[in-house]
């Protein structure tokens, strides 16, 4: 451990006048003889000379800030017994420094809190950022499995026709283990509070038809739709169905079917 480091504080006092006459009596001893100290003596005397022109940016240590106030009101006491009314009491250089101390204080205190608003804002943006692209990515995972079901060969392809001659068909592919994609073209929009619905029909007579996916065609009429983890295997399924139905689907049909397609 340096002087310095053993004396720090009692160094920082003794430049601003703090110590009693015992413990400045010891230092200006110790001083006598250690170049390092005076040097830090001096460097912490321009410091006490700016403090009135700048503030830090940490408050002082609780030890120093208590024996400059009991300096403070000491000195008062004193020169109250024995300094005219007129002038005032405490040297202006303690004065200066008592400012300098509440100054960094109140600069702290902000200087934290600016801290916190930019740290927070920061983590925020990045929570952002952090969802837009998880976004793109699933988007671009699903394309990509699109683009896979459309373009393999081991997809079986199924034409779902309709009755209504102001519609035209739509095309959906099944792959076994990719999924389904269904795709539409100059489609009419349904009321904003209907849907179109897609359900696979069960082979095993008796059973209801299964409910899957929600869409809506674009302002061009066109969609998309891709069933990830179809509801039913295919080896089960006879068919496929979209009706219209209200927005957010039903548990089964209320409407008849505007396609259907058998899977062969």
């Amino acid at each position: 451990m340096s002087t310095t480091d053993q004396f720090g504080e009692l160094l920082e006092a003794y430049a601003l006048g703090a110590l009693d006459a015992p413990e400045r009596a010891a230092l200006e001893a110790h001083l006598a003889g250690c170049a390092e100290c005076t040097q830090a003596v001096a460097e912490a005397r321009w410091l006490v000379s700016q403090l009135a022109y700048s503030a830090p940016d940490a408050a002082p240590s609780d030890m120093l800030r208590g024996r400059l106030l009991q300096i403070v009101r000491a000195e008062a006491a004193s020169h109250r017994a024995v300094t005219p009314a007129s002038k005032s009491p405490v040297p202006f250089w303690m004065w200066a420094a008592v400012a300098a101390l509440l100054i960094a204080a109140v600069y702290s205190a902000w200087d934290a809190r600016r801290l916190q608003n930019q740290v927070r804002d920061i983590h925020n943006r990045a929570v952002a950022e952090l969802a837009k692209r998880e976004k793109i990515e699933q988007e671009l995972t699903e394309v990509r499995r699109e683009a896979t079901i459309l373009a393999d060969p081991a997809s079986v392809k199924i034409a779902l026709a309709t009755n209504d001659p102001q519609l035209v068909p739509l095309q959906a592919q099944w792959h076994a283990a990719l999924g389904i994609v269904v795709t539409g073209q100059k489609i009419p929009q349904p009321p904003s509070n209907r849907v179109l619905q897609l359900w696979l029909i069960p082979k095993a007579p008796g059973l209801k038809p299964i409910p899957s996916q929600l869409v809506r065609p674009d302002a061009n009429g066109n969609f998309v739709l891709l069933v990830a983890t179809p509801p039913e295997q295919m080896a089960n399924t006879k068919a496929l169905a979209v009706t219209e139905e209200p927005a957010g689907g039903s548990p089964q049909p209320t409407s008849t079917p505007k396609w259907v397609g058998a899977i062969t």
